[in-house]
């Protein structure tokens, strides 16, 4: 029997025993039942039927009537069936309402109503049967078949077009020279909101064929490839709270349906990551953020085809491996089994990774980092944190929590850079130099040691993308170093 008609029954026993001993005493007593207490309406707009079960005139209450419309608000003892009506919700959140249904006697009983939003149109227009073809690996088969990573950074995702951030076109000449090198997997952080209609989330069909010849240069030759939505002007990664949470996953859904279906194609060398470095810091927000992995997991999975066995990446907290250690403790649900890979980054310590323009008020720059290789000329500028011992606790800690429970982690970007051409320059070069090439091996070797697959990020520095040759030998030679 089913629910609603099971609970009518119920409604009508209660009632009848109710008038039984009522009549007996000479008094009627209002009884009022309902046959559903909750419900959810689609964003794309539905229907609903309740049944209101009475011994006396009742009436139900609407604050809702802007989006929601009711076949009737009253009726008299007789049951009555309610039809209910909502229009599609595109106003950017949820929104509910509690109708009230009131007899006599102060018989109340409540119907609570709530609808999710849907801002865009849905893009998974063309779903597929699932397809195995060349997705046989699990997440830790795949990441077995590739050892270093290199970003191609400040290009795809470059705000303005692929050449605004001064880098030229991407060539299937550069991805063979970036594996000639030794490199074995891309990284391609993306830009999809500037190529996008405000209004419909719809992505330029020239951009998706962009970026889906770039993907075709690296499979083309052998290169395995993580593709993610980056930074993109903040639109996710700074949005990470309770009041963006409904128009961002409807952003996020619209474009990894369009991303998903152009991609559906390739092979298991092509990996999709949800997002950059989303700015989550407490547990409030990586809940939020679990809600943007969610929906991103279930646009791929939707779209079927090969993306039915994809390999997908979500990345933690800000991609900092000890929030995502302390405050990432579930990943989203996926119908594909031992599919998902984890993200996290690492420029540690921030003084001596990233190229800073002078002092800041939370640290110095340093110069000079781990066991001999600080400075005696310039002593102030030696790394007073984040050495050696400080990289094996949080290599340490991703083994731990993730590779070890056969949880592939990629360590999406790192790197340290050198100071020979920047405002500041080392008073001891040689010894900066000479550090900058042991962090890049040791940070390297560790993450591959404790199962982390590391991606250097690179914007051009170290190799050139207009003709190829090597800008930075040292550099890759200690980042090859490392993954031996």
């Amino acid at each position: 029997m089913k629910t609603q008609s099971w609970r009518m029954l119920t409604g009508l026993l209660i009632m009848a025993a109710v008038s039984a001993y009522c009549s007996k005493k000479g008094v009627v007593t209002p009884a009022l039942s309902v046959s559903l207490s909750d419900i959810v309406f689609k964003a794309t707009g539905d229907t609903a039927e309740v049944t209101v079960t009475s011994n006396v005139e009742w009436n139900i209450s609407n604050p809702a009537s802007s989006w929601l419309q009711l076949s009737k608000t009253g009726g008299n003892s007789s049951p009555a069936s309610i039809h209910l009506t909502a229009a599609a919700n595109t106003t950017g959140a949820s929104r509910s309402a509690v109708l009230e249904v009131n007899a006599g006697n102060s018989q109340v009983r409540r119907i609570n109503v709530t609808q999710a939003s849907s801002l865009y149109p849905g893009y998974n227009i063309s779903p597929q049967p699932a397809d195995a073809t060349g997705m046989g690996s699990t997440a830790v088969q795949l990441a077995a078949k590739f050892q270093l990573g290199w970003n191609i950074g400040n290009t795809l995702e470059a705000i303005g077009g692929e050449t605004a951030w001064g880098n030229p076109l991407i060539s299937e000449s550069y991805i063979k020279a970036v594996k000639a090198q030794g490199f074995t997997a891309i990284r391609l952080p993306c830009s999809w909101d500037y190529y996008s209609d405000k209004t419909t989330a719809k992505i330029q069909d020239t951009w998706l064929n962009r970026v889906k010849q770039v993907v075709q240069y690296c499979v083309n030759n052998d290169m395995y490839v993580l593709l993610n939505i980056h930074w993109d002007g903040g639109w996710l990664e700074n949005n990470i709270n309770a009041q963006k949470k409904d128009s961002v996953n409807a952003k996020q859904q619209a474009f990894w349906e369009q991303i998903a279906t152009a991609m559906r194609d390739f092979d298991e060398h092509l990996m999709f990551a949800s997002a950059n470095e989303p700015a989550a810091d407490n547990a409030d927000q990586v809940a939020v953020l679990a809600s943007y992995h969610q929906t991103f997991v279930n646009a791929v999975r939707s779209t079927g085809g090969r993306n039915s066995y994809r390999v997908l990446v979500v990345q933690g907290p800000s991609t900092n491996i000890e929030k995502t250690y302390d405050l990432m403790n579930t990943l989203p649900t996926d119908p594909a089994k031992d599919r998902m890979m984890v993200e996290v980054h690492y420029y540690s310590p921030a003084q001596f990774c990233i190229l800073m323009d002078g002092d800041a008020s939370w640290g110095k720059m340093f110069y000079y980092w781990g066991t001999g290789h600080h400075s005696t000329i310039e002593p102030e500028r030696n790394a007073t944190w984040g050495e050696e011992s400080d990289v094996n606790a949080s290599m340490a800690r991703m083994k731990t929590k993730y590779t070890d429970k056969q949880i592939p982690v990629i360590m999406g970007e790192y790197g340290t850079y050198r100071r020979g051409n920047t405002k500041y320059v080392p008073k001891d070069l040689a010894t900066h130099n000479d550090a900058v090439d042991y962090w890049l091996t040791y940070v390297t070797k560790q993450a591959i040691a404790n199962g982390l697959k590391p991606f250097y990020w690179d914007t051009g520095g170290a190799l050139d993308r207009r003709n190829n040759t090597v800008l930075d030998k040292r550099s890759i030679d200690a980042l090859l170093a490392g993954s031996k």
